[in-house]
């Protein structure tokens, strides 16, 4: 595995997996987008609500905000000693009490644990006229996207690693076919910009505008692209899913040696 690209805040990563099949590649995908789990929350009790919006439209709201989310001290409910009582080990407590003219942002939330508030502080819960109050307290709790994409900590994709090959071709129409500018000409001959390359998406535009010119995929390489909504970092989200996969492939090697007994 080959870190290609990061941002500072670790929300974006672009990295090339060498020597494994797609099936396992596709797995690990898979494991990020539904079974690291991650804070939403989940319950929510109204004291007051003058808004124009009705409670389930401000709850739902609440349930996608993406909140902080300290994998290594939560637990999740089904696996806490509370056995799903609630406590402060697989629960965080949120409330908040406004009252307009205003628009309630997330950053107007309390939490039981300052260190997990919602990610994105200024995203808009909603406006409040003049008089108009709200109040509620709210649950959140560890979750899979399995059971629920508000518990999903992001966007996954992957793709094979596309392979260009222009040899000796003056064919400048290719550049200007290339939806991505990932083709430029240099010394009077068409080459691939290597910092673009694994934008390609093998459309294969160039390849039919100039047939000197060839793209093809590499079976053995692929390209993994993932973007956290902000709960995790991606190496804590990469980290996580690994872990998972690997207990999963323990449990199943232990059912076929306990099936040939």
């Amino acid at each position: 595995m080959k870190l290609v690209s990061k941002n500072k805040e670790d929300t974006r990563r672009t990295f090339v997996v060498e020597g494994e099949p797609y099936w396992f590649v596709n797995s690990l995908r898979r494991i990020m987008a539904t079974e690291v789990p991650v804070l939403a929350i989940e319950d929510v009790e109204f004291r007051k609500n003058d808004s124009a919006a009705y409670d389930e439209i401000v709850a739902l709201r609440l349930g996608l905000m993406p909140l902080k989310t300290d994998i290594k001290n939560l637990n999740l409910k089904s696996e806490c000693n509370c056995k799903g009582a609630g406590c402060s080990m697989c629960e965080v407590k949120y409330h908040l009490k406004e009252k307009g003219p205003k628009t309630v942002y997330a950053k107007h939330i309390k939490s039981s644990d300052p260190k997990l508030m919602p990610v994105f502080e200024d995203m808009p819960i909603v406006k409040l006229g003049k008089g108009q109050e709200l109040e509620f307290e709210a649950i959140a709790v560890l979750g899979k996207g399995n059971v629920h994409m508000k518990w999903s900590p992001g966007l996954f994709h992957y793709k094979y690693f596309p392979k260009i090959n222009t040899g000796k071709s003056t064919c400048t129409e290719a550049i200007d076919r290339c939806p991505l500018g990932i083709l430029e000409l240099k010394a009077g001959k068409v080459v691939v910009n290597e910092l673009k390359q694994l934008d390609c998406h093998l459309c294969e535009a160039c390849s039919d505008a100039c047939k000197d010119i060839k793209v093809e995929l590499d079976e053995n390489k692929h390209v993994i692209m993932m973007e956290s909504w902000g709960q995790l970092t991606c190496k804590e989200i990469v980290h996580k899913a690994s872990s998972i996969f690997e207990d999963k492939l323990n449990e199943f090697a232990e059912k076929i040696a306990k099936d040939k007994k």
